[in-house]
């Protein structure tokens, strides 16, 4: 029976729209549309009453240091800006706190270089023999000279294992990355160390090319002499 009540053609009924002579005031309010009118209602009026009693119950002699370290723009509280949180005298202590870290490290890649350097041999250049042998004969001669160049057939690099060929070029390949390193981290100290004797007291200005005895692409800059007492 449910399949043949299907069957039969019903009429569609559609939702009530604005009446022509309130037109004006937009679409008609369904009660979907109330619902999430009067939740939205409710939900402030919960937010305004709890604020009130937070404001009712509040410790007068309260304090926070946000209070005065904030303020109110369009409503909304906004930290104060921090530019000028730190005098000239402490900004030059930190830089040169950085400058001081930057230099550590430069002197700890370049002991690590060295470390490398040391421990890596080129197998193929071999370091020559200025020993001295003496002889009372030709034929004791001819022996020394045989068990010395017996002493020398060492390993070349092309006899050597595999594992040994990777561990040696991983080796030479990290000894490159550090120097790399090393050239970076010096020229970030010597940048840091321009940026700070630029902010000490003095008058300065930057050389032009044609003032440059030995031109450079990086910039020079001149202090005005001062008579120290």
């Amino acid at each position: 029976m449910s399949s043949l009540r299907n069957a039969i053609p019903r009429r569609a009924h559609k939702e009530r729209s604005q009446p022509e002579s309130r037109k004006r005031f937009g679409l008609l309010e369904k009660h979907k549309d109330y619902v999430l009118r009067a939740k939205n209602y409710h939900r402030k009026e919960e937010t305004i009453k709890k604020l009130k009693e937070k404001a009712a119950n509040r410790n007068p002699d309260e304090f926070y240091f946000k209070m005065i370290n904030s303020k109110n723009v369009n409503g909304i509280h906004r930290p104060k800006n921090e530019a000028n949180k730190f005098t000239q005298e402490e900004l030059l202590l930190m830089k040169t706190q950085d400058i001081g870290y930057v230099l550590q490290k430069v002197q700890s890649e370049k002991k690590k270089v060295e470390r490398l350097n040391s421990s890596l041999h080129a197998l193929d250049n071999q370091r020559p023999n200025k020993h001295v042998y003496f002889a009372e004969d030709r034929q004791e001669a001819k022996e020394i000279k045989e068990r010395v160049s017996q002493g020398r057939n060492l390993p070349k690099s092309e006899d050597l294992p595999e594992n040994i060929k990777r561990k040696t070029s991983l080796s030479y390949k990290e000894l490159n990355e550090r120097k790399e390193r090393v050239q970076k981290l010096e020229k970030l100290y010597s940048e840091m160390a321009l940026k700070k004797e630029l902010q000490k007291p003095g008058k300065v200005r930057k050389l032009k090319e044609e003032e440059l005895v030995n031109p450079t692409d990086r910039p020079v800059y001149k202090w005005r002499a001062e008579r120290k007492r």
